[in-house]
């Protein structure tokens, strides 16, 4: 017998999960339905952020950044620690432990807001009066009925063509979050967030990282200013990047990997490590789902097609987040499963796509909203920007960290904010002043009036507005 629900979500993600409670709080009655469990069998809603994606990264990301401090950079603040080490065994087990209470904070916030939560795989079986039937298939089957459906089933790691993942040798991000110990050689084809901030972390660690990026400039989508710092940095700290690398024939044996690629030059080259990360991009995901059973139309890539209000060619079933067209972030899964649980009771669910913030946990961050300088010159956009280093910066002379600056760029004519690009010190907190600018419209006039309190990083941001004006103040 099945059980009747005004909405189904299937896939429990930060789409997934946030689109449940949301419809929840509007009145309706609701189940969710994932797949994802722990090792031992527990459910883990959460989808790939939570599991082996955001939370696990920067709890990594997090552990190697005191270990790098703590062998590099304590010295300077009169602290001695005498021979250090690690424990990388402990540090998994920290990131286990935070992806955990991420997991139960998920199931929480279900049992709180009412949403009903089935552990297992969903797949559409047929439009019915009213509705949609969805089987559940786990531990315990279930057959739901939803008058509204939601998708939300996530996207999953891309792989070489003739190279599938084993997670032992030839890694995704998956695996790439539970290596054992630090690998003396590390290949990483691909030089985007996941090849940068694994890269970062195993660095950290010791490993003897080569990044191979098939594209001739590095992170296209960012500033080219930001991107030229960034790319700076990371060369001094040991991080190798070969950009132009197209990559051939990738050989694996029980404890190795060659790989076989032309560089910029055009010249044959082999690089051998004891493993690889392949981080080139992401597929939607609609393993199982079957969405043929209830007509719900897919692109050439596989993902699922929708309008700009995330409806599907079917009405009543809509989908969010990486399975649909738009950038690949938890947050803008977030902002579109909030928009479409209140789309559903009537309300008008807005994302703005031109405000979503972009960002690299690496060290420095990076973090960017709106429009790049390359992209307002190819559009013929007319505009002025400013920017401001955090060398000049007290408060990150203080922390002991100013590598970086702070770019905004405003209409010419208007003064409006078009975009702001920051790589340094907290890039990634730093950046939600300017989606909030730019949600308001605001000129960078207005950024450059508001008092920052001092000393802080976010003074950088200030100097920078003023400097569109040709008038910072401390530089």
């Amino acid at each position: 017998m099945s059980k009747n629900f005004d909405l189904v979500v299937i896939g429990a993600g930060p789409g997934g999960y946030i689109a449940a409670i949301r419809a929840a709080q509007l009145g309706l009655s609701v189940a969710c339905i994932d797949a994802w469990k722990t090792k031992d069998g527990k459910p883990a809603p959460g989808g790939t952020c939570t599991n082996v994606g955001c939370i696990p990264s920067k709890a990594l990301l997090q552990s190697s950044e005191h270990f790098e401090h703590a062998g590099h950079h304590f010295a300077e603040h009169g602290i001695s620690t005498g021979k250090l080490s690690i424990d990388i065994g402990k540090m998994l087990e920290r990131k286990n432990q935070v992806v955990k209470q991420n997991n139960e904070g998920i199931l929480y916030l279900f049992k709180k807001n009412k949403v009903t939560f089935f552990n297992g795989l969903a797949s559409f079986s047929k439009a019915v009066e009213g509705g949609f039937e969805v089987a559940v298939e786990g531990d315990k089957p279930e057959t739901l009925v939803g008058k509204q459906v939601i998708i939300a089933t996530g996207s999953n790691a891309r792989a070489l063509p003739n190279l599938p993942f084993d997670e032992q040798v030839v890694l995704s991000n998956d695996g790439a979050l539970d290596i054992t110990s630090a690998p003396k050689s590390l290949a990483i084809i691909g030089s985007g967030v996941i090849g940068l901030e694994l890269g970062s972390v195993w660095r950290r660690l010791g490993s003897e990282v080569t990044i191979l990026e098939g594209l001739p400039t590095f992170l296209p989508a960012a500033d080219e200013a930001v991107a030229k710092e960034a790319k700076k940095a990371f060369d001094k700290q040991g991080l190798k990047i070969e950009l132009g690398a197209k990559v051939g024939e990738v050989k694996t044996a029980k404890n190795s990997v060659t790989i076989h690629y032309t560089n910029a030059k055009g010249e044959e080259q082999t690089l051998k490590a004891d493993k690889l990360i392949v981080s080139i991009g992401r597929t939607a995901n609609t393993n199982g789902l079957k969405p043929e059973a209830v007509g719900v139309q897919l692109d050439e890539r596989g993902a699922v097609v929708v309008d700009g209000d995330c409806r599907t060619s079917v009405p009543g079933i809509w989908a969010v987040g990486d399975v649909v067209r738009g950038p690949m972030l938890a947050h803008k899964a977030e902002e579109e499963g909030v928009a479409v649980a209140e789309r559903i009771v009537g309300q008008h669910g807005h994302v703005n796509f031109g405000t979503v913030p972009y960002v690299i946990y690496t060290s420095p961050e990076i973090a960017w909203v709106g429009r790049t300088e390359q992209q307002l010159k190819a559009d013929g956009v007319k505009y002025k920007a400013g920017s401001f280093p955090f060398l000049a910066n007290g408060r990150a002379r203080a922390l002991g960290d100013t590598t970086g600056l702070v770019k905004v760029i405003a209409d010419a004519a208007t003064d409006e904010i078009l975009g702001v690009h920051i790589v340094g010190p907290q890039a990634s907190e730093l950046i939600s002043e300017a989606v909030v600018a730019m949600e308001f419209k605001a000129s960078s006039e207005d950024i450059a009036r508001i008092c920052h309190a001092h000393p802080t990083l976010s003074e950088v941001t200030k100097e920078a507005a003023l400097a569109v004006d040709k008038r910072a103040l401390n530089f």
